[in-house]
Parts: C-alpha cells; structure tokens; sequence
C-alpha cells in the first residue's frame, strides 16, 4: 500500500519535515505545498537531486490540493517566523492571529479535496491551532492530533539525561498540557532505568525546578541561537506520522482532545493508524493536576477567543 504524505508550509519546520522524510524512505508519495511557489519548486528540486545518493525514491508532488484526498497524513507546518522574532522568540501566541487566518484559508482546501486521513499540527500556538483545524476540517477529533508536549518531554529528558551523564532514551516521563508556557513536566511520571526521578534527585542533587525550566525554556534557548527551531520539532511531527502510519499503537504524549477539560492539550493517548486509539489515565499528584487545569483554563480561553 502506498505511503502517502502532505505538508502544509515549507519554512524551516516544514522543509525540514519534508528532507527528514525523503532522507529516511518514510513515504512514497509527499505533496508539499505552500504559498510561496517559487520556494516549494526549488525545495521540491533539491529533493529530487538527493535522491540518487539515497537508498530510497520518493515521489514528490507540489501546490495541489486535490492529492491529498488519499494521503495517509498531513503535517501542518503553517507559521510565520518574522511574528516570533518580533516577539524575540518568547511567545508562541505571536503567531496566533496570522496562524488561524493560514488554518482557516487551508482547511475547506483540505476538506474539498476528500482527504479523510490524519492531521498532524505543528502550527503554533499548537493546541489553539489543533482545535481549529478539527473545528474547520470537521475531521473527528481523535484524527486531528497535536505534536503538543513531545517535543517538550524530550527536552525534560535530555535535560536529565545530562546531569545524570546517561541516554536521553533511558529517561521516561511526561511534560504535560499546553505547549507553550503553562506546561509542565509531571514529575510523578518521570523513571531512569525504572527508578523514581524523584529519589535520584536526592541521591544526585537535582534541582527538578531548574531541570522543568531547562525543558519549558529550550526552545526559546534554541531560537535565540538561530532565530528558529526546526529539528526537534520536525523529528516530533515525524515520529507522529510514522505511528500513524504504521498502526503501531504507541503511547506517546500528543496534544489530544480530552473531554474532562473540553480542550485539546498534552496529555499520553494509544496513537495508531486511527489517531487516537485509546486515552491514558494518570495517577497524578493534586499539584500535577492542578497545574494541568490551570494549562488547560489557559488554552481554552484563546481558542474562544480566535475559533
């Protein structure tokens, strides 16, 4: 069965996505599309003059809805950086306005092509966005998913990782609700090789306060080094897309709609070739939860504000 897969902008993020994709054989067809045609053909041919030096084909199609009607998935890299850069790089919500008018300008096109596949949003301010591309789409809701928090989670991990002087991939647990500045890492979740985080940090002197900051604050760090952020985050959106279409039903933490909070935010969910297979249920402290109401009060009041 052919592997089919759209992105929706080519900036940074998109096109990074879209190199990530062609480079390790993640797709047979990729349609890429974005506004700026001269961008997307040039992206497009690049792409193609790589492939005799990779061991896989790709092929790559450009700025036409219509062949979205039997891709498995789409990735929304949507955005505007030069709103974030006047924001020096510390708030998501700059690109709120703009971000909604691209959704809202995308999404009848995705609609009126027949696409019925899986929408993967990176678009910031990413839950707002995941829940106005489910309100415009009128895809169900377990089919439009965020990359959310596990851009985040990793940057928890790596930052543990690191005073502990081990493999980020030995560190388990969650950031939890928006992707933006009311997350949270939920420390309750947290396991190096099956040991409480919190009994490590007594025995190796972590600060765990310091360590949630480093997480919340990487990728303002990462931006103020090259005025983007691109390759954790499109690892993110690919790795999304790949659960997806390998029906592999992995838990991983996406921003999915969760009906006690009436709002899409970061929260573990089963992810497979029907988007959201099954939610989990955490046994978090009060703190956790309340922290986890607060981020999802927070989000809720924007999207009212812009759907």
């Amino acid at each position: 069965m052919t592997r089919k897969i759209g992105v929706i902008g080519m900036g940074h993020v998109g096109s990074t996505v879209a190199h990530y994709i062609v480079a390790n054989g993640f797709a047979d067809d990729l349609v890429l599309i974005d506004k700026n045609e001269s961008k997307v053909k040039a992206d497009a041919l690049d792409f193609e003059d790589a492939m005799p030096n990779l061991p896989f084909h790709t092929n790559i199609f450009i700025n036409d809805y219509s062949l979205l009607k039997d891709a498995d998935v789409i990735i929304s890299a949507l955005g505007n950086i030069d709103l974030i850069k006047q924001a020096n790089g510390n708030d998501r919500f700059a690109e709120l306005s703009n971000n909604v008018k691209a959704v809202k300008e995308v999404a009848p096109k995705i609609k009126n092509s027949g696409f019925n596949g899986l929408i993967v949003a990176i678009t910031n301010p990413v839950d707002v966005i995941t829940s106005i591309y489910q309100q415009e789409t009128d895809l169900p809701k377990e089919h439009v998913i965020g990359t959310g928090t596990l851009l985040d989670s990793a940057r928890m991990k790596r930052a543990v990782a690191a005073k502990l002087d081990i493999d980020s991939r030995s560190v388990k647990g969650y950031n939890l609700g928006e992707h933006g500045n009311s997350q949270f890492t939920a420390w309750s979740t947290v396991e190096v090789f099956d040991e409480p985080i919190t009994k490590l940090a007594k025995e190796n002197g972590l600060d765990l306060a310091n360590l949630d900051k480093d997480a919340r604050d990487g990728g303002f760090t990462v931006f103020q080094g090259k005025f983007y952020t691109n390759y954790g985050v499109a690892t993110a959106a690919v790795k999304l897309a790949n659960v997806i279409m390998s029906d592999s039903k992995t838990e991983l933490v996406v921003s999915n709609y969760r009906k006690e909070y009436g709002v899409y935010l970061s929260y573990p969910a089963i992810v497979g070739r029907n988007g959201i297979e099954k939610q989990i249920n955490l046994d978090l402290t009060k703190e956790e939860l309340e922290k986890l109401q607060y981020s999802a009060d927070f989000i809720n009041q924007k999207f009212e504000e812009n759907k």
